[in-house]
Formats: structure tokens, C-alpha cells, sequence
């Protein structure tokens, strides 16, 4: 039997988040380290405390929070995205104040000692935009080699975008700190819109993990009302996209998915802010997933989240 993978999942919970991190927690191919929390669908400091409810929900206590940054690096701030994720980050679920507190270390610093503690073994899995990575990799030079990979969340190379006609939200939150990360020569793996949009769970999925796991399942039934609302609101009625637990399944399952390697790189002009293109220059490739066994990773997300208690 192999060991767990060595992961850290950079997020911003919201709904789909907290699918992608029940199900680091409930899969035993998965030693979750830590989580860091960025701006995006919520505000960095709600960011913070939904990864620590989360953790507390799960029983992962002793899990490390590490808060990031609470805007773009060059851009002005944006507005959460409430009209997804609810105002709090969990549809109508309403806030709770964690038991425990987040590091006194920034997410950037945390990102750096890992990496060099488990060194060529620690996965980053980014959820949210990417400030915290374009940080880190400004603090120490060896961060991109010192991690094993990094599978983001974020982008398309055909699919075109979700938040603008070009751009998907994550990379359009911050394009700067996106190029950045392309371009760092780190060992990239992005999982864009071209395979999250594939993968679709439907109301009778989220209320079958209700039956499997009452209290736990039940959270998730209960955000993903909000959510698939809003898929309802701009025409897609077939279920809403397994963004975020697409990733983490990819840390773990990259068998069931089809990459193309090819450089990328990002806009940051006005028009096309955020969206990602082929690069011009001889930066290394990032292996772009295009396509994907849809039925088998949603299989694969019902299976362990089944498992929560």
C-alpha cells in the first residue's frame, strides 16, 4: 500500500471548497497538512475561519490554518462572490465562530517551511487565486522545486471562461500572480474548465450523500441548494461543476484524466484580463488536463465522501 499523499489545499471556502475538503478528509489517500486560506469567494478573514470550521467539522483540529493575502498583488480588490457562494461562503448556512485560530505565520511563510520540510513530497493544491503561490515563490527561490507539484485549480485552454467570456474566476482574481506561477518553473498541473465543466453533480447526488453520511453529507446537501441555484439562474439545470473536488481528485487519480503539455501563459491585459494562452517564450510546460472520466471521478468523490461521519 502506498503512503498518503502530502498535501496542502490554498483556498477560499465557499461551497465547492468545502466538497474539495471534506473529501481530502474523508480519503485515505490523502495526509492532509495544512490548508491556507486567499480571498475569492469570500473575503480572506471569512477564508480563515470557514477553513477552521471546516477542519473542526471533519475532526482535523489539529490541522494548521495559515491566513493569505487579502487582495490581488497588483489589481484592486475584488468583491467576494456572494452571489455563488452565499454571503458567508456556505449558501444560507450561517457563519459560526471556529475553536481554534489560525497561525500567526502568513500563508506565504507557512507555504515556504513546508515545502522545504517535505521536500520534492508536498502536493499544493490551489483552489482560489493565486496570490499566496506567486508569494511564496518570491520568498524563496527554491520554493518551485521544492514541491513535489502543484495542481491548481483554474483556467482553460478552449473552453473559455466562466466569469468574464475569456477569463475563469480564479485566474481573473488575480492574473499577475497566475503568470507568475506559470512562468516559476515549478512542476504544474491545471485543472481548468476544459474537464470541471464535465464533471456535473445533480440535487439526487447531493441528497444520496445526505443518506450515506446524515450529519456531514447533510452540510454539503444543504450548501449545494445555494449553489445549484445559481447554476439554475444562468441556464445550466443539469447540476453544478465539481470544480474543486475535480483537483483534489487529480492530486490523488491523475489516471483519470487526459493531459496536454503545453506553456501557459496569462493575460493581464483589459479585455482578456485572466485568460490563459499558449506562452511566447521558452517557459516549461504545464500539463493542462483536457480531457477526463467524468462518471469516474464523480464516482470517485461519491464514494469517499460517502464515508464521512
Amino acid at each position: 500500500m502506498t503512503s498518503p499523499l502530502k498535501l496542502i489545499i490554498d483556498t477560499d471556502p465557499g461551497i465547492d471548497d468545502a466538497m474539495a475538503i471534506f473529501y481530502a478528509a474523508a480519503t485515505p489517500d490523502i495526509e492532509l497538512l495544512g490548508l491556507t486560506s486567499i480571498f475569492g469567494n469570500v473575503t480572506a478573514t471569512q477564508a480563515t475561519r470557514n477553513a477552521l470550521r471546516l477542519l473542526e467539522w471533519v475532526g482535523l483540529n489539529d490541522v494548521p490554518v495559515a491566513q493569505g493575502a487579502s487582495k490581488p498583488r497588483t489589481l484592486p480588490a475584488f468583491p467576494p462572490s456572494h452571489n455563488v457562494h452565499g454571503d458567508e461562503g456556505f449558501g444560507e448556512m450561517p457563519a459560526e465562530t471556529p475553536e481554534g485560530k489560525a497561525l500567526d505565520e502568513p500563508a506565504a511563510e507557512f507555504l515556504v517551511r513546508m515545502a522545504r520540510q517535505h521536500k520534492g513530497e508536498l502536493v499544493l493544491c490551489p483552489i482560489g487565486p493565486l496570490t499566496n503561490i506567486a508569494d511564496a515563490l518570491d520568498l524563496d527561490p527554491e520554493f518551485a522545486s521544492n514541491v513535489a507539484r502543484i495542481v491548481l485549480m483554474g483556467g482553460s485552454l478552449e473552453e473559455g471562461g466562466n466569469i468574464t467570456p475569456h477569463a475563469e474566476a480564479n485566474i481573473y482574481h488575480d492574473p499577475h500572480a497566475a503568470e507568475r506561477v506559470f512562468a516559476s518553473g515549478a512542476n504544474i498541473t491545471m485543472v481548468g474548465l476544459d474537464v470541471t465543466h464535465r464533471i456535473l453533480c445533480t440535487a439526487e447526488d447531493f441528497d444520496a450523500m445526505e443518506a450515506a453520511s446524515p450529519r456531514l453529507g447533510g452540510m454539503i446537501n444543504e450548501m449545494s441548494r445555494f449553489y445549484l441555484h445559481f447554476y439554475a439562474t444562468v441556464g445550466k439545470h443539469d447540476g453544478c461543476s465539481l470544480h474543486d473536488p475535480a483537483a483534489v481528485i487529480a492530486c490523488t487519480h491523475p489516471e483519470l484524466f487526459t493531459p496536454r503539455a503545453v506553456p501557459v501563459s496569462v493575460s493581464c491585459e483589459k479585455e482578456t484580463s485572466g485568460k490563459t494562452i499558449l506562452a511566447q517564450d521558452d517557459r516549461p510546460e504545464t500539463d493542462v488536463l483536457m480531457s477526463v472520466d467524468a462518471s469516474a471521478v464523480k464516482r470517485q468523490f461519491l464514494h469517499e465522501m460517502s464515508k464521512l461521519a
